[in-house]
């Protein structure tokens, strides 16, 4: 989506650093003199707030994957119209901690229910609202950010088995490979600075 701002999204699994990276893209693009909001998945409004709460609390089976899938696209369609598209009409950068790409990975592929059929759901909830540039990060499996993010989740779906985490990395190869003008990944391993320069490379043609 281009208007007068862009619109940026971090993606990626479990403990691959994607809030370290959001703020500390902010801070460097503030640098550069750009105006930028940032913002969350699920969550960015306050109806999309609440529904994170619902989503992400209570049991492993509070919510089948399809109810799941359908929580997502309403948080996300209210998020897009209260939060993310005022703000790029404004002129402002938005760089959002997830966005549409984690509801195909993890309740499309993941979940088992296709990505076509969660695609279909999202693109009726955010309209035209797509990433300009979406950064995708990733950490080999050995990566100890990710060591100890197992056992230790803080959500209902951060805490699914192994199995279920494997295929949502093969869910955001398959984005990656469907989508890759807008999908750039990034190699998350290493000091944040580091994986912050190199973010900054992939959005180099964005840049004013």
């Amino acid at each position: 989506m281009s208007q007068a701002g862009k619109f940026i999204s971090l993606e990626g699994g479990e403990g691959v650093g994607k809030s370290t990276q959001l703020r500390a893209l902010a801070a460097a693009l503030a640098e550069r003199g750009i105006d930028c909001l940032t913002t969350r998945e699920p969550g960015g409004s306050e109806v999309a707030e609440a529904i994170r709460a619902l989503l992400l609390g209570g049991d492993a089976d509070r919510w089948s994957i399809r109810s799941e899938a359908l929580l997502f696209a309403a948080a996300r369609a209210d998020h897009v119209e209260k939060t993310i598209r005022p703000a790029l009409e404004q002129g402002r950068w938005v760089i959002c901690d997830r966005f549409i790409d984690s509801s195909l990975a993890y309740q499309g592929e993941a979940g088992s229910l296709g990505i076509e059929a969660v695609r279909t759901i999202n693109m009726f909830a955010i309209g035209d609202c797509l990433p300009d540039r979406t950064i995708l990060l990733s950490l080999t499996g050995g990566d100890e950010r990710a060591q100890a993010r197992d056992g230790g989740a803080s959500d209902r779906i951060g805490g699914r088995d192994a199995d279920y985490h494997a295929s949502v990395a093969i869910g955001f190869l398959k984005r990656l490979c469907d989508d890759p003008d807008r999908i750039h990944i990034v190699d998350a391993s290493g000091p944040p600075h580091e994986v912050t320069t190199r973010v900054l490379r992939e959005l180099q043609d964005l840049l004013p």
